[in-house]
């Protein structure tokens, strides 16, 4: 979805302190604070790449989500710090846990030197609870959010279409927490043998915005249709 310039503002405190947290959580997610010394060690530290990779990318989809709601409406109210607060606790409460996914995840295909313990099928199904539990709660997190500035709507003079694309922006966090409350359920509920499908079940994400993003975009275009014939309606 592309976000509009409406509304810009100078940076808050709170978008500041945010920022602050998101880039916190990178460094923890650093393999090493130590330069190498050694080939080997080298070699150490280059086979964490791909598992630091995934781990980036996907904080930086939750910085720029995160970025997008305050861009757009710049909320600093109590009950939005409160809710931000819980967030950015939940980032920081995940970074290990969502290490850790990734590295077991990649140490089933690379050679590399870094030795993890393997999971039984049940400690891999209570690990991917774990995970989605918390992927679950984070993107509630942005659906209070957004429910927060829908009630500050009129404060906020929204207009008709942008209430509509607020409304379009927490459904698309529900899609989220759809997709998480799936892999939650194979977790928990699914036979072990269906374990590993857990964290597999997150990749609905690109399919379930994708349809979210194309009824999102039939739907805006009737409304701006609607919205432009009402004027000629009236004159008329």
């Amino acid at each position: 979805m592309v976000v509009d310039n409406a509304r810009r503002h100078d940076i808050s405190r709170l978008e500041g302190f945010s920022d602050a947290v998101f880039g916190f959580a990178l460094t923890l997610l650093v393999v090493s604070l130590e330069v190498p010394r050694s080939y080997d060690e080298l070699m150490d530290l280059m086979g964490g790449f791909p598992s630091f990779a995934c781990c980036f990318a996907l904080l930086l989809w939750l910085w720029w989500e995160h970025n997008t709601f305050f861009r757009r409406y710049g909320l600093q109210d109590g009950v939005t710090v409160l809710l931000n607060g819980g967030l950015l606790f939940m980032i920081l409460l995940y970074v290990y846990p969502l290490k850790f996914m990734f590295d077991s995840m990649f140490a089933q295909f690379l050679v590399t030197r870094r030795t993890l313990v393997p999971m039984e099928l049940f400690q891999l199904a209570n690990a991917s609870a774990v995970y989605a539990a918390g992927f679950i709660v984070m993107m509630l997190m942005f659906v209070l959010l957004y429910t927060r500035a829908y009630a500050k709507r009129r404060e906020l003079g929204l207009s008709e279409l942008e209430v509509f694309d607020l409304k379009a922006l927490r459904g698309h966090h529900f899609v989220s927490v759809a997709v998480g409350f799936v892999s939650l359920t194979v977790a928990m509920w699914a036979p072990l043998r269906f374990a590993p499908f857990s964290s597999m079940c997150l990749g609905l994400m690109g399919p379930g915005h994708g349809l979210w993003a194309v009824r999102h975009n039939r739907m805006r275009k009737a409304l701006e249709q609607g919205l432009a014939d009402a004027p000629a309606a009236t004159l008329s």
